[in-house]
C-alpha cells in the first residue's frame, strides 16, 4: 500500500516504537492520527507531524470507538492501523510475601491483548466497508508483540503471555480478513531504546545492549517504523510474525 493520503491511526504513538512510526507516516503523506493514554504527549506529537493527536484507553469500548469515530471525521476511515501501546510489568508467580497480585496481570493483559484487538476489531470493520485500491487491498493492520512472547524471563509471565496472545492474533485475524483484502501482520521487536527501556539504570541499559549478537546495541524506534514501512508497501506479506532483534535470544533471567 502506498501510504501518501491514506489515514492511519498509531496507539501509543506519543513515545517509543509508536512515535517513531508516527513520524514516519506521517513523513510519508499519510494522516496520521496519535491515539495515547497521555494526552499531552499525544497532542505534542500530532502537533509537530500535523496530525491529529487523542487521549484514550484503548481497553475502554465506548472510549475507543469514540476516539476512532473523531479519526474518521477528521481524516476519513483508516486503511493503516498501527498498534504499539502497551506496558510491561513484572512480577514472579509467587514471592516470599505470598502469589503474585491478580490485577497486575490482569491489567497488562488487559492493555496488551485486549486493547491491541479492541482497536483491531473496529478499525477492520471501517476498512471492510472501503473501496479497494488498486491491488484489492482495502486495509494494513501492525500489531506489536515481543520476542518476549517466545523466550518469557522470570518475572515476565504477564507480559510474555499478552505478547504471545498478540502473535498469535495474526494468522487467524489475517485469514478471517484476507476476504475484504485486508492484511494484518506482527513485529516481535527484541530490545529497543523505548521509554520503558530508559527508566533502567544506564549501565543496565548498555548490558542488554551488548546481549545483541549484532549490532551490539539496543535498537532504535526508527528501525521499528522502518519496517512498518516495507510491511505497509508489500502487499504480498500478510498473516506473519516478523522478529526484529539482531539475532538475540533472551536468557530466563
Amino acid at each position: 500500500m502506498d501510504v501518501q493520503g491514506k489515514a492511519a491511526i498509531v496507539t501509543g504513538g506519543a513515545s517509543g516504537l509508536g512515535e517513531a512510526t508516527a513520524r514516519a507516516l506521517a513523513k510519508a503523506g499519510a494522516k496520521v492520527t496519535v491515539i495515547d493514554l497521555k494526552a499531552e504527549a499525544a497532542l505534542k506529537v500530532a502537533g509537530e507531524i500535523g496530525g491529529l493527536g487523542l487521549a484514550c484507553d484503548i481497553t475502554d469500548g465506548p472510549a475507543t470507538e469514540a476516539a476512532i469515530k473523531t479519526a474518521r471525521e477528521k481524516h476519513g476511515p483508516a486503511r493503516i492501523l498501527v498498534n504499539c501501546a502497551g506496558v510491561a510489568t513484572g512480577a514472579r508467580v509467587i514471592n516470599r510475601d505470598g502469589p503474585a497480585p491478580l490485577d497486575g496481570f490482569a491489567r497488562t493483559v488487559a492493555i496488551n491483548l485486549v486493547g491491541t484487538f479492541n482497536t483491531m476489531r473496529l478499525c477492520a470493520w471501517d476498512m471492510s466497508t472501503l473501496e479497494p485500491l488498486a491491488d484489492g487491498e482495502r486495509g494494513f493492520i501492525l500489531n506489536t508483540s515481543s520476542i518476549a512472547a517466545f523466550e518469557g524471563q522470570i518475572g515476565q509471565c504477564a507480559y510474555s503471555s499478552s505478547k504471545s496472545g498478540v502473535a498469535a492474533l495474526t494468522l487467524p485475524a489475517a485469514r478471517e480478513l484476507a476476504k475484504f483484502g485486508v492484511r494484518v501482520l506482527c513485529i516481535a521487536p527484541g530490545l529497543f531504546a523505548t521509554p520503558m527501556m530508559f527508566g533502567l539504570p544506564p549501565e543496565v541499559q548498555e548490558s542488554l545492549g551488548s546481549k545483541t549478537p549484532f549490532p551490539q546495541r539496543l535498537g532504535r524506534p526508527e528501525e521499528f517504523a522502518a519496517l512498518v514501512m516495507t510491511m505497509a508497501g508489500n502487499v504480498m506479506l500478510n498473516g506473519e510474525v516478523v522478529r526484529l532483534d539482531g539475532g538475540v535470544r533472551l536468557e530466563p533471567k
